[in-house]
Formats: C-alpha cells, sequence, structure tokens
C-alpha cells in the first residue's frame, strides 16, 4: 500500500514520519504550510523543495484527510479572543464540500484540550455539526502521549469522523509502556556549550520547585507557579523552555539546573535524532545561545507515537477494506 500524502497545516511534517514508522511506503502530493521555518523544518527531513502556501482555494480529492488549525487561539493562557487562526479549522468544512462525491472516508483534527474549554467550544461544536451534515459520524477523545510511551505529560483533542454511521473507536488505540526518561536525556557531557541552558534568570530561579517549601507549592498550585524537576516525566512540551508553566528543568551533577537542550525537545515529541541532526543544517545553533526556531519548531509539532497509533487503526482490520490499493492520506 501506498499512501499520498498532502499536508494542510503541516507544521514540520508528524504525520509523514508516523507513517513512515509504520513502515508505509509514502509518496507526497503537496504540502500546505504558510510559515516559513515549518516549510524548511519539513523540507530538511524528507528529499522535498515545497514553498510557503496558504490552505484557502483548494480543491481535492483524499481518501484521508488530517488537519490542526493553529492552536494560540484555543490554549487556556490566551485570553485574546482574536479567533481568526482558529477558524481556519472551518475552512476544512468548505474544501470537503467541494469534493462532493470524493469526500475522504476519513477525517482528523488534533488540538489542545482547550479547544473544548466554554469560551473556546462554539467554533469547535460548529464544526461537528457541519461534518455531521456532510454525512460524518463524530468522535473525539483527549488523548495523552505518556500514553504512547513519551514520558511527557500532553494531552491533546484528537477527532475522527468518519464517512457514514461507523464510529472511530479511541479504545482501539494501541497503548504503549512509558519509556524511560534516560533514553531522551543526554549525558551532560555530551551536551556542547552547556552553560547556556543553566537556568540563571532570577524570576526563573524563583519558581524552580526543588527550592520552594511545601506550604508555598500547595498555595500556589493552582496558578502553575512552580517549575518541575524533570525525573521520570516532564510537563507539555511548548514553543520555549524558559517560561512558567514550563515543560521542567533537569538538575545537574554540580546542583543547579538546567533547561532542556533542543535535541531532548525533539526527542520528547518522538522525533530521531536524524531528524533533528538534518535540522542542524538548516538551522545552526549559534554559540552561547539557545535556538528559539528549533524550540519553537518542535514544541508546535504533533507527539508523532500518537498519530502512529490513529493510523495505525485505520489502516488495519475492516477499516483497511475501505481503500484502494493505492491508499490518498491529506494531512
Amino acid at each position: 500500500m501506498q499512501l499520498k500524502l498532502l499536508s494542510l497545516f503541516g507544521g514540520i511534517g508528524a504525520d509523514i514520519k508516523a507513517a513512515k514508522r509504520l513502515g508505509v511506503k509514502v509518496k507526497t502530493i503537496d504540502y500546505v504550510e504558510w510559515k516559513e521555518n515549518r516549510v524548511k523544518a519539513y523540507n530538511a527531513m524528507n528529499p522535498f523543495r515545497y514553498e510557503t502556501q496558504d490552505v484557502r482555494a483548494w480543491d481535492l480529492k483524499p481518501d484521508i484527510l488530517v488537519h490542526g488549525s493553529p492552536c494560540q487561539d484555543n490554549s487556556a493562557a490566551n485570553h485574546n479572543d482574536d479567533q481568526g487562526r482558529s477558524e481556519l479549522l472551518l475552512e476544512t468544512i468548505r474544501i470537503i464540500k467541494e469534493m462532493g462525491e470524493w469526500r475522504p472516508k476519513f477525517v482528523i483534527w488534533e488540538n489542545v484540550r482547550g479547544a473544548l474549554f466554554k469560551a473556546k467550544r462554539p467554533i469547535f461544536d460548529e464544526y461537528l455539526r457541519e461534518m455531521a451534515a456532510l454525512g460524518y459520524t463524530n468522535n473525539f477523545n483527549i488523548e495523552n502521549a505518556m500514553d504512547y510511551g513519551l514520558p511527557q505529560t500532553r494531552e491533546r483533542v484528537f477527532c475522527v469522523s468518519v464517512l457514514g454511521n461507523e464510529k472511530f473507536d479511541f479504545n482501539k488505540l494501541r497503548k504503549r509502556p512509558l519509556r524511560p526518561m534516560s533514553e531522551f536525556q543526554q549525558p551532560e557531557h555530551e551536551i556542547e556549550d552547556i552553560e547556556k541552558y543553566v537556568v540563571n534568570i532570577p524570576s526563573m530561579l524563583n519558581r524552580l520547585e526543588d527550592l520552594a517549601s511545601l506550604e508555598e507549592i500547595e498555595a500556589n498550585k493552582s496558578k502553575f507557579r512552580y517549575i518541575k524537576t524533570i525525573t521520570d516525566t516532564c510537563n507539555t512540551i511548548t514553543e520555549r523552555p524558559d517560561r512558567c508553566p514550563a515543560a521542567g528543568v533537569f538538575k545537574m551533577t554540580d546542583g543547579r539546573y538546567r533547561y532542556p537542550t533542543e535535541r531532548e525537545w525533539w526527542r520528547l515529541m518522538d522525533f530521531d535524532d536524524e531528524d533533528f541532526d538534518l535540522m542542524l543544517n538548516v538551522f545552526p545553533i549559534k554559540p552561547h545561545q539557545r535556538s528559539a526556531t528549533l524550540y519553537a519548531l518542535g514544541g508546535n509539532s504533533i507527539a508523532v507515537c500518537v498519530l502512529e497509533a490513529i493510523f495505525e487503526v485505520i489502516l488495519s482490520g475492516d477499516y483497511a477494506m475501505e481503500f484502494d490499493e493505492q491508499l490518498q492520506l491529506i494531512c
């Protein structure tokens, strides 16, 4: 079976990475992403040379459609009423309507769990209503990357819409044992220029959980005030490591604390070192500086292992009978 991929809101390509992990031959049709750095990252990890493109005005005929509109507007930390980027979610509806009889059998959407919060929910509810009107049965669930082997607490909403009356069963997703943090953490002697990762900003030092009393931690528990020391797991990987709430910090052998490196950041999103090495060719890290670009590219991606589990269910069992030998996957 060959997957034909076309990426919408494609990011750095977690979708194509997940498909390759399943041993499926992948051929891309095209790739749509409007942020230049993400396009450069995607090209670096794949033998393609795409340019930035917008999602609008597409007329496509896929079997599977996967999309994930920008998540910032749905974040609990965002209090801005401008939901323009989130409304790109509804652009997918227009595209599907224009497909006519070639509507995809499956449509998959991913975003932060804040999309389900009361203030953010109307757009998602409208999306569900529109999909149902197009003949889809919707089912959504909050999935945590930790349940698929990554030692990262990363809860995301995944919605799978199936054309017809059949529901996608999230209970069929194959969970993975939690992998040890030692597989992701770099030994200190392997970290080049380690001093740039040391936590030395007073406002960050004052928020380290290890340095706070139990009374302080309990009093500020609901405010996400303190930054955990990473041992077995980390908190959600975001665009940057040096803010609170944060993914966490590692305690060094000399008693100081350091931020995760860019390589560790990508490992904790389930990308391989080979992928990250390709990134360094495009976005080299400057001496004595951390790379905001590499942190943001990794943190804004989808955890590869969760997509892999969803694709695994769709491409096997009863669902596999729905497809021709050559399957089109649009992401």
